[in-house]
């Protein structure tokens, strides 16, 4: 598991919005596009610059197919990026703070400490 690559992956994408609305529609081909096209690349580097590791496992890919932001949360997903992204796809869906409510609601069970974030 990659807590980076998990962060990198809610991070780019957040900052997208042809990749956010690509996510929300197709969330496995939008997976597999990024892992295939921006996993390895580094961020705030040249053009050109890349690594050949990163690779979500099957339980990241699995979290992220369905929008389980829960898990990710479990798995050390940084939420203040998790929650940004999901409200990007999500509170259209919803009136005003209730997708925000939602989300609460199904974090409510974590207790602190909280997994760790750290990279």
């Amino acid at each position: 598991m990659s807590k980076y690559l998990l962060n990198k992956f809610l991070y780019t994408v957040d900052r997208d919005p042809e990749l956010v609305e690509r996510y929300r529609a197709e969330p496995r081909a939008t997976l597999a596009l990024w892992e295939r096209e921006y996993a390895n690349r580094l961020l705030n580097c040249a053009e050109g610059e890349s690594s050949t590791w990163l690779r979500f496992d099957d339980a990241e890919r699995e979290a992220l197919a369905t929008h389980d932001y829960p898990a990710l949360f479990a798995m050390g997903a940084h939420p203040f990026l998790t929650l940004t992204l999901f409200i990007g796809l999500f509170e259209r869906d919803h009136g005003p703070m209730e997708f925000q409510a939602e989300y609460a609601r199904r974090l409510a069970h974590m207790t602190l400490p909280y997994p760790d974030i750290s990279t």
